[in-house]
């Protein structure tokens, strides 16, 4: 039975968002904070309005035993420690609130070392606001009186918007009222925090001219905070309930309810545009700078902070700021919001204050402060992480998955990277020397982050409605109003009077009063006056509308006008973008050919520079190549010179070595002369031992000489024949008794069988009259593969010494096999030993044949000797195989005593 698969969930399609190519890269700015008076050395130097320079201070070169360059980091922009929180912000997060505006998103962060001023730069102090309250005033201050009332936009909880009516507005109104008037107060009359009263000063104030006045807006804020991994709710009222019993750590309730209960935490979901958002999160919906920072201030005692050794007030969580911004077009009239929920578009700005990084040894911390910085730590890894495998598909092309559900801070922001909004972070450093070491590695985290790119969100879709309604059609109200008021006043003003001047218009009506009941004229004559008035009234009604559709007429061409003056005007702004687009793509590129001319002077330079020390190696090399050319002529003078001479000495070495080797030659055809006579000696001898070993029984021929034959003594045999004992020059298989028969044998009818004939290299030639003679053999010194395979049978020429101190040669013979494998094997199958035995004699001495004349030459005597001969030894001169170099000399032996 075959099991089938199991079908998989299928993925649910992402949602189809405009394509823009065009990508911008994270804004990363530095801000150097001023230098306390405890803090003695300084590591940051700020060279130019990009660029600054850490130094590495002396005691930490003395500690790490080594020298640490001086590194330069470049930014979109460095602000240093005399830059006010005015030019701050309109650097870094002005654009933000514009983009805002116009119906955009926005991620700002700030981030550095505990202790860099990141909280200081993002909230401020009084006097002197941060990015933070200026952001929120520049909002009001754009959007104040084109702001919708109170609960006409509402949240759908699920990270949408919805737009409700005057009178449900209205009514949601009341309905809020009344469930909070037991804990609202009367804030509006409450005066602000002192802490965060005049945050900014008059002239600080900002505006932005991209409000769409058709358009109805209003804000919503929100704030969280992100500890250890766990998302909070800052706005929430954490209220004591008086029915449920509270529980404490060790899981028993408490009857008295003066326990603290925390808030739960929140979670992330993705709505149906895949965005992400905390689910449950409280938003309050805000109508100036000031309500909404005091929300924030709310929240911002809520939030977790610790006395450490580097800050008396260190943050110890990531709080997140969110101002959302809901804007809906008007009607045709320009009265009310558009009744139309997908007309409504919502941005919001993110606002972070990344918790420090710290170590722990720094800080101080035990217990609960140590996993509060691991927690820490352990989010801004994961964002270096995913900001690393960002820029690494973006500048080589691969397609690794960004591990953003590592930490809630990147999961949280990841449509930001994705393409949902423009990205900026201020980088936040301490220039004393004990933050050197951390510092490094924010600066070269910055430096990666700036090569990250994010794509351009798409601008909000035009509403199809005519531009300019919320003014123009009350300023067309009032003037119809003037025109009516001219002609005899208009009806919304005084309608009592209009009424009494279209009356008076009219015929006037006679006397209708009846006195007697057959009075027949009273009553035509009313009838009469009646319809004349009815006439009066028919002509007045045809008289405006003919007014109505003249006016009409006149209207719809002056809309036809102003729609093609306006779609004229539409048209030159675009091509206006596109040429500032190409003006500033043209200055873009100047730069960069400016920074690229600069960089090819350089390379200029020193191509200059190397081209000058090339010449002058050149010389120096030239003047060198003609001091060794004179240097080489005089040694080829030398040289032919020296050749003269060698020819003088060589012909006279030639000359004398013809004399030297026609004597060598004489010498060597007496020697091999000697060697012919020995050889005869010595085959007369072996012949007169054979006889001299037959058994006594057997009779001996008769002797063909007339004059008997001396006994010949036994001789000690000669040193060539008594070769001394050597070890064995091959391998000795083990000898097998019985034959092994093989497995298979090879057809023999093809031919004779063919022999692999291994004699080893190391074999010595005994000179044996018996030699073993093996016709169609392949003769190797060692065995291989490729001969095995052309044979059938293999034999081994072994030499080993017996025990009587003699040679002996055995041949150890075997048939070739095949294998499974596709080789060969030997089986070997019998062995064949040839042995040489020398004769045992008595004597060591032999004395000549008996009857030699006493007159022949005593000579031939003594080299019958066997002992006589054994004493001449042939004395070989080193390299000479008998050549010409071999002399004989008889020396005489010295005797043992």
């Amino acid at each position: 039975m075959i099991r089938q698969a199991k079908g998989k969930t299928p993925r649910r399609p992402l949602p189809k968002k405009p394509s823009s190519n065009q990508k911008d890269p994270v804004g990363v700015y530095c801000r150097v904070r001023p230098l306390g008076e405890e803090d003695e050395g300084c590591c940051i130097e700020v060279i130019s309005s990009s660029t600054i320079q850490l130094h590495a201070p002396e005691g930490f070169k003395i500690n790490r035993n080594g020298e640490y360059k001086e590194t330069q980091y470049s930014f979109k922009k460095v602000f240093g420690v005399s830059v006010s929180q005015m030019e701050l912000f309109e650097h870094v997060a002005k654009p933000l609130v514009d983009d805002l505006i116009r119906g955009k998103n926005g991620l700002l962060f700030t981030y550095g070392v505990t202790g860099s001023g990141k909280t200081f730069t993002m909230t401020g102090s009084p006097g002197q606001g941060g990015l933070l309250p200026r952001s929120l005033d520049m909002i009001f201050n754009s959007i104040g009186s084109y702001q919708a009332k109170r609960y006409v936009f509402k949240t759908d909880d699920k990270n949408g918007m919805e737009v409700q009516t005057e009178v449900e507005a209205v009514l949601e109104r009341q309905r809020r009222d009344n469930n909070l008037s037991v804990l609202k107060t009367t804030s509006s009359r409450q005066k602000l925090d002192p802490e965060i009263a005049d945050m900014i000063k008059p002239e600080e104030v900002n505006k932005t001219d991209c409000v769409d006045e058709d358009s109805s807006y209003s804000v919503f804020v929100s704030y969280i905070e992100i500890y250890n991994n766990y998302i909070y709710d800052l706005l929430e009222e954490t209220q004591e309930d008086a029915i449920k019993p509270k529980w404490n750590g060790g899981g028993t309730p408490v009857r008295q309810n003066t326990e603290f209960i925390p808030p739960q935490s929140k979670i992330l979901r993705e709505d149906q545009n895949h965005n992400m958002y905390v689910a449950g999160c409280m938003e309050v919906e805000v109508k100036s700078a000031e309500e909404a920072f005091q929300v924030f201030w709310r929240g911002q005692k809520k939030r977790k902070v610790a006395n450490t050794r580097l800050n008396t007030e260190s943050s110890r969580s990531h709080s997140v700021f969110i101002v959302k911004l809901a804007q809906a077009p008007l009607d045709a009239d320009g009265d009310n919001v558009l009744q139309d929920k997908n007309q409504v578009t919502v941005s919001q700005l993110c606002l972070v204050d990344l918790a420090g990084s710290e170590r722990t040894g720094r800080t101080g911390a035990e217990g609960t402060r140590i996993r509060e910085a691991g927690n820490i730590n352990q989010s801004l890894l994961n964002l270096r992480t995913c900001i690393e495998i960002l820029r690494e598909n973006q500048m080589c092309g691969t397609n690794k998955m960004v591990p953003y559900r590592d930490s809630k801070v990147t999961h949280l922001f990841k449509n930001y990277f994705d393409g949902e909004g423009r990205v900026r972070m201020v980088v936040c450093v301490n220039p004393k020397a004990g933050d050197y070491e951390e510092t490094l590695l924010v600066m070269r985290f910055a430096e990666m982050t700036q090569e990250v790119e994010v794509a351009r969100p798409a601008d909000r879709p035009i509403c199809g409605f005519t531009p300019g309604r919320r003014y123009r059609n009350p300023a067309f109200r009032e003037e119809l109003s003037r025109k009516l008021e001219e002609r005899g006043g208009p009806i919304d003003r005084d309608v009592s009077s209009f009424i009494n001047h279209v009356v008076h218009t009219l015929p006037p009506l006679p006397s209708s009063e009846l006195t007697d009941p057959h009075d027949d004229i009273t009553l035509p004559r009313l009838i009469e006056a009646l319809q004349n008035r009815h006439r009066v009234r028919q002509m007045m009604i045809e008289e405006y509308n003919k007014a109505a559709n003249t006016m009409k007429s006149l209207l719809q061409e002056l809309d036809s006008n102003l729609i093609s003056k306006d779609n004229l005007i539409h048209e030159q702004n675009g091509k206006l973008i596109d040429k500032d687009k190409i003006i500033q793509n043209n200055k873009a590129e100047i730069e960069r050919l400016e920074k690229k001319n600069k960089m090819q002077e350089h390379k200029i330079d020193i191509l200059q520079k190397t081209t000058k020390i090339y010449e002058d190696d050149k010389r120096s090399m030239q003047q060198e190549l003609e001091t060794r050319a004179q240097r080489l002529q005089r040694e080829l003078s030398e040289k032919r010179r020296m050749e003269q001479r060698m020819q003088g000495v060589v012909s006279d070495t030639q000359h004398k070595w013809e004399k030297e080797c026609e004597r060598r030659v004489n010498a060597m055809q007496l020697e091999m002369q000697n060697k012919l006579w020995v050889k005869d000696e010595k085959l007369k001898q072996l012949k007169a031992i054979v006889t001299e070993s037959k058994a006594p029984g057997c009779p001996e021929p008769p002797p063909r000489q007339t004059h008997p034959q001396p006994q010949p003594q036994p001789q000690r045999p000669s040193r060539e024949e008594r070769l001394p004992a050597k070890r064995s020059a091959s391998p000795s298989p083990l000898p097998t008794t019985t034959p092994v028969r093989p497995l298979h044998r090879r057809s023999r009818s093809a031919g004779g069988e063919k022999w692999v004939d291994h004699k080893p290299s190391s074999s010595l030639d005994l000179g044996t009259v018996l030699q073993p003679v093996i016709p169609n053999a392949i003769q190797v010194s060692a065995p291989s593969e490729k001969a095995l395979s052309k044979c059938d049978r293999y034999v081994l020429t072994h030499q080993e010494v017996s025990s009587d101190g003699e040679i002996q040669t055995k041949l150890i013979k075997g048939e070739v096999i095949k294998t499974r494998g596709g080789g060969q094997a030997v089986q070997f199958t019998d062995i064949e030993t040839l042995k040489q035995e020398m004769t045992t004699v008595t004597s060591r001495k032999r004395k000549s044949s008996e009857g030699t004349p006493a007159n022949k030459d005593q000579t031939a005597g003594a080299w019958t000797d066997v002992e006589t001969r054994c004493a001449v030894a042939l004395e070989m001169r080193a390299g000479s195989n008998m050549g010409p170099g071999c002399e004989h000399h008889g020396i005489n032996k010295r005797r043992k005593p």
